[in-house]
């Protein structure tokens, strides 16, 4: 994960053992012969180990809880990182943590309530998506002074006390998108954003990364509107047919949230599908057509898959080996067009 190493990772790494023969050294287990058990022993004590209290636990046979508090909506690309995690959990249901997955109906919508159900489950770690990051701070950092890390997935609370967020930049997912858009457009063109809502860190910073670069590499380009469709299908529909017949020389869309296919839908019934280009998020199986057809022009992928994956492993490999828990990880998006589509796990490719 790029991040440096400490605790048992570092002490193995620093003995030339496997960390399970470090694990076996520090608690005294059988399996490791003796002269190996003092050499372990006696680097634990000169970089000052201490194993921390869900380790602890772990070494007599107690099980470590993590929670996730993930959304269920939109589907397209929740249910991604939910596969991620799931794999996780399968990984890590056999090495001594239990998870409690308590899932919200979608961004934003009853993660309080939830994240405070999981707080009260006596775990050691959350992995959250926070919709509302005001509203999400104060849990979060109510959970940190009591030794729970928290780490953010695809949106962050930036302001918290947080140990970790795992996503893709999304500043840079705007400016590369912004950049892209500058190059399928004339000069002095105008664009609108369409994104979920701009109190979410994540749709806000796409946001502005868009404007600044498409304004930037666009000469005389503008942004002409900016619509939340607060992730919800016939308000992005409604939406978008208002902005087209507002704006008839409207030449490009950016949909910086997953939720394309209303938006789609509003430029084929206006009859401007084709003709204004599009800059898509993410990816899955009900996009292919519209790639196909020209709808799409391309798509800023943001590997939820990955995502949840990284998120999940994140906590369990501090819980259970002292991991030091990166303060940022974040993955680099990848573009996706009708010539690379076959390669992403969405469409049977095997990217992550």
């Amino acid at each position: 994960m790029g991040a440096r190493r400490s605790g048992i990772p570092l002490i193995a790494e620093m003995a030339g053992v496997s960390i399970g023969t470090v694990d076996r050294a520090l608690h005294d287990r059988p399996g490791i012969n003796e002269k190996t058990r003092q050499r372990v022993l006696a680097i634990a004590k000169k970089i000052g180990y201490r194993p921390n209290l869900a380790a602890r636990s772990l070494s007599t046979g107690r099980r470590v809880r993590v929670g996730v508090c993930v959304p269920q909506e939109i589907r397209y690309f929740y249910n991604e990182m939910w596969e991620g995690i799931h794999e996780e959990v399968r990984r890590y249901t056999d090495r001594g943590i239990d998870f409690l997955l308590q899932p919200v109906p979608e961004l934003g919508k009853g993660e309080r309530q939830a994240f405070r159900k999981i707080l009260d489950a006596d775990v050691r770690g959350i992995v959250v998506t926070p919709g509302n990051p005001e509203v999400m701070t104060p849990l979060i950092d109510t959970a940190e002074e009591h030794d729970v890390r928290v780490v953010c997935v695809s949106t962050d609370a930036p302001a918290s006390h947080r140990s970790s967020i795992v996503c893709v930049d999304p500043r840079l997912n705007g400016l590369i998108a912004g950049e892209l858009m500058a190059k399928f457009v004339a000069q002095g063109a105008r664009a609108a954003i369409v994104t979920g809502m701009l109190k979410t860190v994540d749709h806000r910073e796409k946001a502005e990364g868009f404007t600044a670069s498409f304004t930037q590499y666009c000469q005389h380009g503008r942004i002409v509107e900016v619509i939340e469709g607060h992730e919800d299908p016939d308000q992005s529909y409604r939406k978008t047919r208002k902005l087209l017949a507002r704006v008839p020389d409207l030449a490009g869309i950016y949909i910086n949230t997953v939720n394309c296919l209303p938006v789609c839908r509003a430029l084929a019934d206006a009859g401007r599908a084709g003709k204004v280009r599009v800059i898509a998020t993410d990816l899955f199986r009900e996009m292919l057509p519209l790639f196909r057809s020209g709808i799409i022009d391309a798509s800023m992928h943001q590997r939820p898959y990955r995502q949840g994956q990284l998120a999940v492993r994140t906590l369990a490999e501090h819980l259970l080996h002292d991991a030091e828990i990166p303060k940022a990880h974040y993955l680099n998006p990848s573009i996706a067009l009708r010539s690379n589509l076959h390669l992403f796990r969405e469409t049977g490719g095997r990217s992550a």
